[in-house]
């Protein structure tokens, strides 16, 4: 049997790639930058922002809220998204360690 089950790695590797396959489709990308665009929590304005129909709209939200990407609170009828910083700020720390340990090395492999 492969090596793919999560528990074969570490908290850390299964955190950043549940934060990375969150982000693994367009839409969910679009719904970040949007969020980071209007700077607030937002209620119903992000169906009207994607050419997406309404329930599509819900479940990529619903798979960047599981992510922890976004938080949603509920507001009357409607829930209110906004990016979770604590999710940007992981993400940001392993790519920054990324780019400064290939900077590090500068072997010129591959290239």
């Amino acid at each position: 049997m492969g090596a793919s089950k999560t528990e074969h790695f570490s908290t850390e590797q299964n955190t950043i790639a549940t934060l990375i396959k969150a982000l693994s489709h367009p839409a969910r990308v679009a719904i970040i930058e949007y969020l980071l665009k209007v700077d607030a929590c937002i209620c119903g304005d992000i169906v009207d922002e994607l050419p997406l129909s309404q329930p599509t709209v819900s479940q990529h939200l619903k798979e960047l809220k599981t992510a922890g990407l976004i938080k949603g609170t509920v507001e009357g009828t409607a829930i209110c998204y906004c990016i979770d910083e604590t999710a940007i700020a992981k993400l940001q720390s392993y790519f920054n360690h990324l780019a400064q340990t290939l900077e590090q090395k500068n072997n010129g492999c591959c290239g």
